[in-house]
C-alpha cells in the first residue's frame, strides 16, 4: 500500500475510533435538543456557506460531518450566507439533534471528520427557540488590504495588495460620514432583492499605517449584498484620491452604485463576530486582533 493509501486508511480508523468513543459515552438523554456551532473556515475553496448543487460548501461540509456522527440527517441554519471566498473567524450556526454525544466532545469529533480549512471551535446547547440568523442584532466584518509594494505569499489569500501610497486620514474621515442610519442602494450589488435598503452601521473605522496591513472594521445591524466589499473599495479609492472622503454623504443620498467604489475581491473580507441578545460564545470575541497577529508573521 502507498503512502497516501496509508495515510487515508489512519485517517478514516481516527475517524471511526473518535465516532465510537463518542456514541459510547454515558449521555444518554435522546430527546431532542438544539445546538449551536461556532466554526472558523477559509472560504478560499468553498462556494460559499450556502448549500449548493454544483460547489462544495462550508454548510454541505458540516453537515456531511454532523450527519456522520450523530447517526441522522442534520440541517445546519446559518448566521449569515457568506459568498463565495469570502472567510469567517466567528461563524455561529444551529442544528436540531437527539444525539446522546457529549457537548463539549462535538468539537473534537467533527475536527478529525473536517476538512482541515474548516474549524469548529465550540458547541453549546442553547433554547429550542434560539436561531442563529434571525436573531442577530449586529454582525461584524474586516476587510483587509496589504498596503506594501513586497507580495506576501502568507497574506496573497487573505487580502488584497495596493502597493501606492493611501491617503489613511482621508480614509478615517470619509469612514466616519458612513456610520448612522443611511439608504445604503448605492452600497449594493444587484442580484439579492431586499424589502429595504436602509442599514445602520454602528461603527466604520479604519485601522493601520502605510506600508502595512490596513483592517477597514464595519460594524451594523445588517447588510446588503456585497455591502462591505463595496465600502472598502470606496475607503480604499478615496485613500488613492479618486473619491473626495466629504462627497461620502452626496454618494450615499444619490443611491447611484456607479459613484461609489469597486466592489473589492471576497478574499479579503472576514466575517470577524456576531451579536445577540444573550451572546453565546462571548468568551471567544477578540475583535482587535488583526490578520497578521492572528496568523503570526
Amino acid at each position: 500500500m502507498n503512502s497516501e493509501g496509508v495515510e487515508k486508511q489512519n485517517m478514516e480508523a481516527d475517524v471511526n475510533e473518535a465516532a465510537s468513543k463518542i456514541q459510547s459515552s454515558q449521555g444518554k438523554d435522546n430527546s431532542k435538543k438544539k445546538i449551536a456551532l461556532l466554526v472558523q473556515y477559509v472560504g478560499t475553496n468553498y462556494g460559499g456557506w450556502q448549500k449548493q448543487d454544483n460547489a462544495p460548501t462550508v454548510q454541505g461540509e458540516l453537515e456531511k460531518a454532523l450527519t456522520r456522527l450523530c447517526k441522522e440527517p442534520i440541517r445546519l441554519q446559518g448566521c449569515s450566507r457568506t459568498d463565495a471566498g469570502v472567510h469567517a473567524r466567528f461563524h455561529i450556526s444551529h442544528f436540531v439533534s437527539t444525539t446522546t454525544m457529549p457537548i463539549d466532545k462535538i468539537h473534537i469529533a467533527m475536527n478529525t471528520i473536517l476538512p482541515g480549512d474548516i474549524t469548529v471551535m465550540d458547541a453549546k446547547v442553547v433554547d429550542m427557540s434560539f436561531n442563529a440568523r434571525f436573531d442577530t442584532i449586529g454582525k461584524k466584518y474586516s476587510y483587509y488590504i496589504w498596503n506594501n509594494t513586497h507580495k506576501s505569499a502568507f497574506l496573497t489569500p487573505y487580502s488584497i495588495q495596493e502597493s501606492r501610497d493611501l491617503d489613511l486620514a482621508a480614509m478615517r474621515e470619509a469612514a466616519t460620514y458612513l456610520e448612522g442610519e443611511h439608504d445604503f442602494q448605492g452600497f449594493m450589488s444587484q442580484g439579492s432583492p431586499v424589502n429595504s435598503t436602509i442599514r445602520e452601521l454602528f461603527e466604520v473605522k479604519v485601522h493601520g499605517e502605510k506600508g502595512q496591513m490596513i483592517r477597514i472594521d464595519v460594524k451594523g445591524n445588517a447588510f446588503l449584498y456585497n455591502m462591505v466589499r463595496i465600502i472598502a473599495g470606496t475607503l480604499l479609492y478615496v485613500g488613492l484620491g479618486k473619491i473626495n472622503a466629504k462627497d461620502i454623504p452626496e454618494i450615499i443620498l444619490s443611491g447611484k452604485r456607479e459613484l461609489a467604489g469597486k466592489t473589492l475581491a471576497a478574499k479579503g473580507l472576514f466575517l470577524e463576530e456576531v451579536y445577540y441578545d444573550n451572546e453565546i460564545f462571548n468568551e471567544w470575541y477578540n475583535g482587535e486582533q488583526n490578520l497578521v497577529e492572528y496568523l503570526g508573521i
